[in-house]
């Protein structure tokens, strides 16, 4: 048996664009996503802090410090709104109490001010 876990949480990064003419995703920095062990494609749960939107969708890398609703995700959420973004893993029961997620809270222009 194995039990879904948080894996990394990206805490109030800030919506920088959207572009529905896109096939769908979210574009993270290429940087960030090294930093909280998330993957290029990996699935991710999303909740738009501003209008309350959840969605999940896959990520995609980005670059500098901009972070992009893409396709159907775009009319989930417009530039200027926080959002918080939660990946995943399954483990088993026994390495629960020892493994750690990945935490990252963001400023406005999505740089990291905190780990935990």
């Amino acid at each position: 048996m194995h039990l879904k876990v948080l894996k990394a949480k990206l805490h109030g990064l800030v919506v920088t664009d959207t572009n529905l003419n896109y096939e769908g995703s979210i574009t993270i920095p290429e940087h960030i996503l090294n930093e909280a062990g998330i993957n290029e494609y990996e699935f991710v749960y999303v909740v738009n802090l501003s209008n309350g939107n959840r969605f999940e969708t896959y990520v995609l890398k980005g670059k500098g410090n901009d972070v992009i609703l893409n396709g159907g995700t775009a009319r989930l959420g417009v530039k200027g709104d926080k959002i918080l973004v939660f990946s995943y893993i399954y483990l088993e029961p026994k390495n629960i109490k020892t493994f750690r997620p990945k935490i990252l809270f963001f400023d406005e222009k999505n740089r990291i001010i905190k780990r935990k």
